[in-house]
């Protein structure tokens, strides 16, 4: 937060009721609106927008500039999905996979050529899946785990970017599809929450030397539609979702101990919301719905364990995507809030 965005107009006027700071300011709107899409960072700082639905499943994808604040068409994907996951990997190609189209869980996967704008067919999955989770191990190998192919799967597998195909990796203690997944400083992989017909709270942990998952302590509430964040300090934050009822607990995760500790409860309760870990170690939690759409936003500081309120986004949404700019700022985009959107946000801290 700096004093370049304060309103020129109240600059050293001693008493103005115009004084004010923004922290989140309207951007160029994406040339198609989407939900349930995904945003991939590139390495030259352009974020890639693929999928997602607005009534019509997509197989569209754009690219923002945060040097012009546009958004630019690319090429399209083969094939429509949304509920997908999308990977950035070492050699700065983009990797989706899975995914829904209509009701059909879909197991092919394909690649974005950042240099071309091109997107090409890469190994299929052994197991169709949505809902599920994709995480870059510290070898550049990318594991996704669980999701639904109309049974809740417990099934996890690998795909190695040097020769495009997937191989079947040791299998979750619990299927769960809605869940969230981080990558640990360690190495390991955390899974958490979901559900499979059941909420659940229990966690696992995937070690890529041996391809195995061994148990670890559960979440003290039962979530899915949460999200989970490694802190600066190795921790990982588990916020809000729901189960039954749309939470605003959460709680934290110590590697080191594989115990979970409460911590100080979000102002408001919401779920399909998004959350970034900013440069200055504050994460940011934006929008998300608890029975309507929400323009709210909070910060929550590790250091004191409390959530903060800060400025509301301009617009309500939840299903959108948040993305961390090199500069530190973050981009929000599109959503639902009753309608698709096609907006996008820029906050400032």
């Amino acid at each position: 937060m700096g004093f370049d965005r304060l309103n020129d107009s109240c600059f050293m006027t001693t008493v103005c009721n115009k004084y004010f700071l923004i922290e989140w300011i309207i951007t160029g709107s994406i040339n198609t609106g989407r939900r349930y899409h995904t945003a991939s960072v590139l390495a030259n700082g352009v974020v890639l927008v693929a999928g997602g639905d607005n009534g019509a499943i997509l197989n569209s994808a754009e690219l923002y500039d945060s040097s012009t604040g546009q958004w630019a068409t690319t090429g399209s994907m083969s094939t429509i999905r949304r509920y997908h996951t999308a990977s950035v990997l070492t050699n700065e190609s983009v990797l989706v996979a899975g995914g829904g189209n209509g009701g059909v869980s879909l197991q092919n996967a394909e690649l974005y050529d950042s240099s071309t704008g091109q997107w090409a067919i890469t190994g299929s999955m052994n197991i169709a899946r949505r809902f599920h989770t994709a995480s870059v191990l510290t070898n550049g190998i990318v594991l996704v785990a669980g999701g639904d192919n109309s049974i809740v799967s417990d099934s996890a597998e690998l795909y190695d970017p040097s020769t495009g195909q997937w191989t079947i990796t040791g299998s979750m203690n619990a299927a769960r599809r809605l869940h969230a997944a981080s990558v640990l400083t360690n190495g390991l992989v955390l899974v958490v929450g979901g559900d499979n017909g059941n909420v659940l709270n229990s966690a696992e942990l995937y070690d890529p030397s041996t391809g195995q998952w061994t148990i670890t302590g559960s979440m003290n509430t039962s979530r899915r539609l949460h999200t989970a964040s490694v802190l600066t300090n190795g921790l990982v934050l588990v916020v809000g979702g729901d189960n039954d009822n749309v939470l605003n607990s959460a709680e934290l995760y110590d590697p080191s101990t594989g115990e979970w500790t409460i911590t100080g409860s979000m102002n408001t309760s919401r779920r399909l919301h998004t959350a970034s870990v900013l440069i200055n170690g504050l994460v940011l939690v934006a929008g998300g719905d608890n029975g309507n759409a929400l323009n709210s936003a909070e910060l929550y500081d590790p250091s004191t364990g409390q959530w903060t309120n800060t400025d509301s986004m301009n617009i309500t949404r939840s299903a959108h995507t948040a993305s961390l700019l090199p500069g530190g700022t973050v981009l929000v985009a599109g959503g639902d809030n009753g309608n698709v959107l096609n907006s996008a946000e820029l906050y400032q801290p």
